[in-house]
């Protein structure tokens, strides 16, 4: 009787099939459609080896006992050959490098669950030759990095930035729905700080929790490289070196460094870690992540509140709004530096949300106590 991993097994292995049959019908339709001669030689011997995993993964799925159908493309494949057919095959490229890039990590992954030698051996050589494609298809595409790798990080500045940002909205959001169901201003105030602490928990978890799997990724990603350093250290060797000559270290200076360096594992794990990946001392906590973007969130669901505390009435009511607004405007031009539009559009934007905030909230609470009068 079949255990239940390996049914899990043949399952993943199933899905991996079809995934090579869609990447050897995309990769013929490149090469159908290109119309320089080098990149077409490249994408013919794209769909080949596809091809062959394709056959390689058939193989290892009739060793199980599992019947197959046909190899046919997926309707997902289908739908992308007739987009780059009639749009641009550019996007596709694009597709196929992230396609390529996240292979690498399922094939790896499978190559060390693998409960035999050869599902071991041919998930692993598939791994390998994956990565050899997508370092051909991010040369194609003028892509830069490894596609396997993902280390993106958030920093401090724009925690702080963000978490402001939905604090305010959300509790502007709420302050509104409660001034348009005419309440009195101690209910409105107890609404509005009980709005802030429930925004402010749910952000810092949402922090906390983010930052955790920040760093469970950047663990995954060093024992991705390490492995790499196993499966292919000649690419090692020749990447770390353009590496050293991307910093002004003559080329055979930079090549015999690299060998040097590759002679030691764990060194040149170090040193790809730090040069390539971009990954370095963790400078914060899961924990401390929680606290500044719930703090942060707090400070911003706290504006539209902070009015009725001293005022009451339609002079508390102009000031929340006045002073929510405002802000609006400039926590979105704050946010501009990470998205790198212009400072006043990005503000306006934010400005403009805002208000629809303000007016969709106000109408709500008027209308709720409309009903339930």
């Amino acid at each position: 009787m079949v255990s239940a991993v390996v049914r899990k097994q043949i399952k993943l292995w199933k899905e991996h099939w079809q995934e090579e049959i869609d990447a050897a019908y995309l990769y013929g339709i490149l090469a159908d459609l290109e119309t320089d001669a080098h990149r077409k030689h490249l994408f013919k011997k794209l769909h080949e080896i596809e091809k062959r995993h394709t056959e390689m993964m058939q193989s290892l799925l009739e060793s199980h006992q599992v019947k197959l159908r046909s190899p046919r493309p997926s309707l997902k494949a289908q739908i992308l050959a007739f987009l780059a057919r009639k749009f641009s095959p550019e996007f596709l490229i694009q597709q196929m490098l992230k396609e390529e890039g996240q292979e690498v990590k399922a094939y790896l992954k499978m190559s060390r669950l693998a409960n035999s030698d050869k599902a071991r051996s041919v998930t692993f050589q598939i791994a390998r030759e994956s990565m050899a494609h997508a370092e051909m298809i991010k040369e194609i595409g003028g892509s830069e990095g490894e596609p396997w790798h993902q280390t993106e990080s958030g920093g401090f500045l724009r925690n702080v930035i963000y978490g402001f940002n939905d604090g305010l909205t959300a509790n502007f959001g709420l302050v509104a729905g409660v001034i348009g169901a005419s309440v009195e201003s101690h209910v409105l105030l107890v609404s509005g700080i009980a709005g802030m602490v429930a925004d402010a928990l749910s952000m810092g978890s949402s922090g906390y929790l983010a930052a955790k799997s920040e760093a469970e990724v950047y663990a995954h990603e060093i024992e991705m490289e390490r492995q790499e350093i196993q499966l292919m250290p000649e690419l090692e060797t020749e990447e770390l070196a353009l590496i050293y000559e991307a910093k002004g270290i003559p080329p055979e200076q930079a090549k015999q460094m690299a060998a040097e360096v590759m002679k030691d594992p764990e060194r040149a794990l170090q040193e790809k870690v730090r040069e390539e990946l971009k990954i370095g001392e963790a400078h914060t906590t899961p924990l401390k992540e929680g606290l500044i973007t719930g703090v942060a969130t707090a400070f911003g669901a706290f504006i539209p509140v902070a009015p009725f505390i001293f005022l009451e009435g339609m002079t508390a009511v102009w000031i929340s709004f006045v002073i929510s607004m405002l802000s609006h405007f400039l926590v979105g031009a704050a946010r501009s530096f990470f998205t790198g539009r212009g400072l006043f559009r990005s503000g306006l934007d934010m400005f403009l949300v805002g208000l629809g905030i303000a007016i969709v909230g106000y109408y709500v609470g008027d209308w709720l106590v409309a009903v339930l009068k």
